[in-house]
């Protein structure tokens, strides 16, 4: 597939330059490398991932492969920089699902103690967001987008 029929998919925006891209680069290396550390042990086991204790999740397995191809991949091609708005949109979809869960699950926003026992979403909104700034403002200089499409 030519270069050209990729662009296409990258929305029309310059690339930031100086401090803004630095600071770009930053968060992709820092939020890739723990995209990647989060979702290893989804990778190593990707269609049961989701079982707690034995008990399925009742989430089919190939939505879960899905769901941790996506995330594992999200953070290497946020560490490169490359594709990072379609990566980004990815990765949104998947912090929406798990929003999601979090929700019908009952679970809180924060935990009552940052070492307390159980889940929080918080964490699911903050990649969220993330996400969606990498997907309105794309990767910076510093990156292969850069490289390739710049």
């Amino acid at each position: 597939m030519p270069i050209q029929a990729l662009t296409q998919y990258l929305p029309g925006f310059t690339f930031l330059d100086g401090a803004p891209a630095w600071g770009l680069l930053g968060l992709r290396l820092i939020w890739g490398v723990i995209l990647i550390n989060y979702s290893f042990p989804m990778v190593k086991n990707p269609l049961h991932w989701m079982e707690r204790e034995g008990q399925s999740s009742g989430f089919p397995s190939l939505l879960q492969a899905l769901g941790a191809l996506t995330i594992f991949g999200g953070g290497i091609a946020m560490i490169a920089g490359f594709l990072t708005p379609l990566a980004a949109l990815g990765l949104s979809g998947a912090m929406i699902i798990a929003f999601t869960l979090h929700l019908l699950n009952g679970t809180p926003f924060v935990k009552t103690a940052p070492d307390a026992p159980g889940e929080s979403y918080d964490t699911s909104l903050l990649y969220l967001a993330i996400a969606l700034l990498f997907m309105f403002l794309g990767s910076g200089t510093f990156s292969l987008d850069y490289w390739l499409f710049g």
